[in-house]
């Protein structure tokens, strides 16, 4: 039994070392790693390529899957593309594969003791990514050499031999064992490493081993759609895509395991060998064959899973992708997106303003006043998908952009809910009433709002952009909108001073409005603390220093 325990142990360490040095490199590298993804589709041929290069980082065909299926979902790639790139994933994992087969044990202690040495020194920064990495490539080492050391023991138990002996007699049922074992262990790779090491000690025959290496392979593709599965059509699409390759390579590999045995097995010698480079081959196959028929299978895939109609709120699609969690950068991206859509539903509202007083357009202020209703699910939605990003799993610009970002949907809520509110109240004290505002009263109001539209625009740019001059820019125009509120005010009790009707009667909406209207600014200004405050021009307070020379103001002494 102690026996048994340290080999599931040392399974479990693998999948484990496979797991830190995944999400590590997303993290160092997530952001370079989606543009060089991004920019690799221009023929299917680049496209194999990075999926071979960037699977090679990660180690792991299922994150390059979820990574891939978010882009198509946001229709930064297409189908064609994508499943090009998923082709030279696989190959990219069994390269991985092929070389932590070879006798790298000497570089664990050497890997395990700088990683933790970089991380417990930087942990929050690059460098302790990069020991984040080293740690996981040193643990996967260490377990494969556990492993080794176990199976040997176990090989010499009865019970153990007959269990697995029993696998030797149907190819079907290796494959789909080989199957649920990596789709349990969400790790493909971390199988065919255990299947070769298990195959060089003699504990399964080396014809099983094969059987188990081809389920591993249908596992990996199974374990991306199972993961998709809540995700959007066009998401759903790649991993889908991706298991169809697999099957039919198995459909044409599973008749060539003995002959492979036969011409591989004298060449090679050594059974991990067999193994690992039966695993690279059929990959290569499976690339080779289906390079070109990448459009065939998307059309297929869009038979499938037909894209229905966008899913859209306020007639915007929306781009909260659930897939996109497992890469918090991508992640972000996509909050920021849907941030983005939450300020067109704003600026619509804010428009139709205007409209409303001009008009006396009843239909169009209810329709407005709904919309506040768009602008709370959204703030709901990205606030709840910001909560499932791992914060640990953030850089520290992307920490700062997280924060940007729930700043930036709670103002645009807040100003929802003032718009609605003006919206109410034109419709209590105006509309109703039948009054109008006076000639001037109207065109201090237009000049108001045209200059706050032009705020909102200019923050969507700061708050998109990050641009400290556009920001500085934003902070100035809140104390002329401030200076402006205030002449106007002045100026209406001027005109209710000579008796001016109009004014008399919209006295109180004419106030109440200018004054709502400085409120949404300093909504929208507000934007421009966070990107000041990270660029350090941003002052601690308004206060007007005190000099020693000037006595402070006396205080009124209190009642008696």
């Amino acid at each position: 039994m102690t026996h048994l325990l340290n080999l599931l142990a040392a399974i479990a360490l693998l999948v484990w070392g496979t797991q830190l040095v995944r999400t590590g490199i997303l993290r160092v590298l997530g952001a370079n790693l989606r543009n060089i993804l991004a920019r690799s589709v221009a023929n299917r041929l680049t496209a194999a390529a990075s999926g071979i290069g960037v699977t090679a980082l990660l180690q792991s065909s299922t994150a390059t899957a979820l990574i891939v299926s978010s882009f198509v979902g946001q229709g930064l790639m297409s189908l064609p593309g994508a499943l090009a790139v998923m082709l030279g994933a696989d190959i990219g994992t069994s390269l991985m594969a092929l070389l932590f087969s070879r006798d790298l044990s000497w570089l664990s202690p050497l890997f395990i003791f700088v990683g933790v040495v970089l991380f417990i020194a930087r942990q929050s920064t690059t460098v302790g990514r990069v020991g984040r990495i080293l740690i996981g490539l040193g643990l996967m080492l260490l377990a494969l050499r556990l492993v080794t050391e176990s199976a040997n023991v176990l090989t010499q138990a009865p019970a153990i031999k007959a269990l697995l002996a029993s696998l030797s007699s149907d190819l079907l049922l290796e494959i789909m064992v080989g199957a649920l074992l990596a789709v349990l262990c969400y790790s493909s790779l971390a199988i065919v490493l255990l299947t070769a090491t298990l195959a060089s000690t003699s504990v399964i025959p080396v014809d099983v081993a094969l059987g188990l290496v081809l389920g591993a392979n249908l596992g990996s593709g199974a374990l991306a759609v199972l993961t998709t599965l809540s995700a959007n059509i066009e998401t759903r699409q790649v991993p889908l895509g991706n298991l169809v390759f697999k099957a039919l390579g198995i459909v044409i590999a599973a008749p060539l395991v003995d002959w492979w045995l036969s011409q591989a097995g004298p060449l090679l010698g050594d059974k991990a060998s067999v193994v690992v480079v039966f695993h690279l081959c059929f990959n290569l196959l499976v690339g080779v064959l289906f390079i070109g028929l990448t459009q065939v299978v998307a059309d297929w895939v869009d038979y499938w899973l037909p894209r229905p109609g966008k899913t859209k709120v306020a007639g915007r699609q929306r781009h909260l992708d659930a897939s996109a969690l497992g890469t918090p950068s991508l992640a972000i991206s996509c909050a920021v997106r849907e941030s983005m859509h939450q300020a067109d539903v704003v600026e619509t509202m804010l428009l139709g303003v205007m409209q409303v007083i001009r008009q006396n357009d009843r239909k169009l202020a209810q329709e407005l006043q709904k919309m506040d209703d768009t602008v709370d699910e959204l703030y709901s939605d990205i606030k709840y998908y910001l909560t499932k990003i791992s914060r640990e799993a953030l850089s520290e610009d992307e920490g700062r952009r997280w924060t940007d970002i729930i700043s930036f949907t709670i103002n645009m809520e807040q100003i929802g809910d003032i718009v609605e509110r003006v919206l109410m109240d034109i419709e209590d004290k105006k509309i109703n009433p039948g009054r109008e505002f006076s000639e001037a009263g109207m065109s201090e109001i237009a000049e108001l709002h045209r200059r706050l539209i032009d705020n909102l625009r200019l923050g969507m740019s700061v708050f998109l952009n990050g641009t400290v001059r556009d920001a500085q820019r934003l902070l100035e125009e809140k104390t002329r909108f401030r200076d402006l509120e205030r002449a106007y005010a002045a100026t209406h009790l001027e005109r209710l001073s000579v008796n001016t009707l109009p004014s008399i009667e919209t006295s109180s909406l004419h106030l109440d409005l200018i004054s709502d209207l400085k409120r949404i600014n300093s909504h929208i200004c507000s934007i421009a603390y966070p990107i000041l405050d990270s660029a350090g021009i941003l002052a601690p307070n308004r206060l007007r220093p005190v000099s020693a020379a000037t006595p402070p103001p006396e205080s009124v002494p209190p009642r008696s």
